[in-house]
């Protein structure tokens, strides 16, 4: 696999792909269930070795401990593309934990967490009884606690408190940013893109939501926002069979519903904000939610999100003007793969799905046109979109939004050239490395939401 396209990979499954699996790189919630266990000293021996192999760029004698399968896996220096391509995407790496004992359906797993500044993934090594190297994956880490709530910020013109939504165990933690004053104030819910995302809808040092909430309330606007379930309680989806309402749409129509509720908030003016994955879903959600006052679309995808993936890894793979055979060969299976999505049936394993989702997902989002249900609503709406953007494009998706709704009173359109999917600035054609650099959501866009959503008490 050539780095570019890795590096495509992990775009996409940060910002499109929830869950998925790229030969040897991410299989997150997806797997079986690992158990516990004493691990064997050899195991960690060979484990142990494997990794300093890696890091000591002897890539070629880390090989020579797989077996045959895991070798032809990663000929071609992929194994090699693979290691030096992760620090690129997701900053140098500051630690490596020793390394622990697993089994994974009988198997032998010992794991090592790598800790890289912008996120934590576990090195999963499977050793067979003869002592070879079977498989080796990287995945989001899952260990440690959950998501830690963000230090409240106070100004003159606003407070904030935790808010959680949801009760028991599979709370998730919310932060609700409050305009100072009685109000009743016009509110908005906050709904992530794909991807485990924590309540600031975190990415790399970037913070959307959290810019959002903060410039909101200093204009009189109240903003809640959460940890999303698939990143505060990734255990409720290692059945490996689970929908986008499972993942999304049910806490933020709970959201909502508590929101309404609060005291200070205007019942009658709660909005809901969904950026790319979450926008998408917004009309669904308000379909579930009819009282809410309106919908903001940022970066709202239009077409099947099958078809964009491929898009995505297509855009990136030319990013520099050649394809290489390597490359093609990837992006032609995952072509091949979205369009199975079309005959798709519930039975299909996860590991045979586009970007390893659970067959019930695609199914679910297959059936499901944002465009059409959106036409179905009587609630206001705006969408924003980013001119730079390549994940949910102007060519492919806002302009189908416009032509959907073109001439209708009730839809407001704000297109800004130089933003990009994060509502961020930029210059030039847009790629992954940019997300990697500190910015904050354009003040047009805060502008947009704060005129239609409309400030104070």
């Amino acid at each position: 696999m050539n780095r570019k396209l890795v590096i495509a990979v992990l775009a996409i499954g940060s910002l499109i792909g929830v869950y998925f699996s790229a030969v040897w790189l991410f299989e997150t919630l997806l797997l079986p269930p690992a158990q516990s266990a004493r691990a064997d000293p050899e195991h960690l021996r060979i484990g142990e070795a494997f990794l300093d192999d890696l890091d000591a760029g002897r890539f070629e004698d880390a090989l020579k401990r797989g077996t045959p399968e895991l070798q032809e896996a990663l000929a071609q220096g992929k194994l090699k593309e693979i290691w030096e391509a992760l620090p690129i995407q997701l900053g140098s790496r500051q630690s490596r934990s020793p390394l622990r004992g697993e089994t994974v359906s009988g198997t032998p797993v010992v794991t090592s967490t790598l800790t890289f500044g912008l996120v934590a993934l576990d090195a999963r090594i499977a050793v067979g009884p003869d002592g070879r190297i079977g498989g080796f994956r990287l995945v989001p880490s899952k260990g440690g606690a959950p998501p830690a709530a963000p230090a409240p910020v106070s100004s003159e013109r606003f407070s904030e408190a935790e808010f959680p939504v949801g009760e028991g165990d599979v709370t998730l933690g919310g932060t609700l940013t409050l305009p100072r004053g009685e109000g009743p104030f016009p509110a908005v819910v906050l709904v992530h893109g794909s991807g485990p995302h924590d309540r600031d809808e975190t990415i790399g040092p970037n913070h959307p939501f959290r810019d959002i909430a903060h410039a909101l309330g200093e204009r009189g606007v109240a903003v809640l926002r959460y940890d999303k379930r698939s990143k505060a309680h990734p255990q409720a989806f290692a059945s490996g069979d689970f929908t986008v309402d499972d993942e999304t749409v049910d806490d933020a129509v709970r959201a909502v519903s508590l929101l309404r509720a609060a005291p200070r908030i205007d019942p009658q003016r709660v909005f809901l904000a969904g950026h790319s994955l979450g926008a998408m879903m917004a009309p669904r959600i308000a379909q579930r939610a009819p009282d809410l006052a309106g919908l903001i679309l940022l970066a709202a995808p239009a077409r099947p999100l099958h078809d964009i993936v491929v898009e995505q890894v297509r855009y990136l793979a030319e990013l520099d003007g050649e394809v290489g055979s390597h490359e093609q060969a990837e992006i032609d299976a995952m072509a091949v793969k979205a369009s199975a999505v079309a005959s798709l049936s519930g039975d299909v394993p996860a590991a045979d799905t586009l970007l390893g989702l659970p067959a019930r997902y695609w199914i679910d989002l297959r059936d499901y046109d944002p465009v059409a249900v959106a036409a179905t609503l009587t609630q206001p709406i705006l969408l924003v979109q980013g001119g730079r953007d390549y994940q949910v494009s102007v060519d492919g998706d806002f302009a189908r939004w416009h032509a959907a709704f073109d001439g209708d009173a009730r839809v407001q359109f704000a297109l800004h050239p130089a933003l990009n999917h994060l509502m961020i600035a930029g210059e030039g054609p847009s790629g992954p490395a940019e997300y990697a650099t500190a910015g904050r959501v354009d003040e047009a866009v805060i502008d947009d939401i704060a005129t239609f959503v409309g400030g104070g008490p």
